[in-house]
């Protein structure tokens, strides 16, 4: 039997602000919106753009630190794998989402504020350029 993979890796900005919100269990589950962009030129010398948006869901541990530390507008990487789940509304119309659950997730560029204090009173740095992995 052969073993498949589903790896995802993604570096963008994010569209909105993360929501979290709890299972009836209390897990903590954050959602997000991430755009990465491209750009490339044709043959006959244009240059064009393509973007591409990917709905990220992080669970626990994670959930509470992407909420707690992104915004929109920040550039973060994501890894993570593919999900697509599927639900029928009151109407009976069938509905389909495809969602990077995100397993790690480093931010890059600069840090929110609030951020930067708790982590330079950690380190014991003024360096704002530092990206964090969690």
């Amino acid at each position: 039997m052969s073993r498949g993979l589903n790896k995802v890796m993604i570096i963008g900005h994010l569209g909105r602000d993360p929501e979290m919100r709890y299972t009836p269990s209390g897990r903590p589950v954050t959602s997000f919106s991430v755009v990465t962009t491209r750009t490339w030129t044709s043959a006959e010398g244009e240059r064009h753009e393509e973007s591409e948006w990917f709905n990220v869901v992080s669970w626990g541990n994670l959930a509470e630190i992407c909420n707690q530390y992104l915004s929109k507008g920040q550039q973060v990487y994501v890894e993570g794998r593919l999900q697509t789940r599927g639900w029928e509304d009151n109407d009976g119309k069938k509905h389909y989402r495809t969602e990077l659950v995100a397993g790690e997730m480093i931010m890059l560029g600069e840090r929110q504020s609030n951020f930067n204090a708790s982590a330079n009173e950690a380190s014991g740095s003024d360096n704002n350029n530092d990206s964090f992995a969690f």
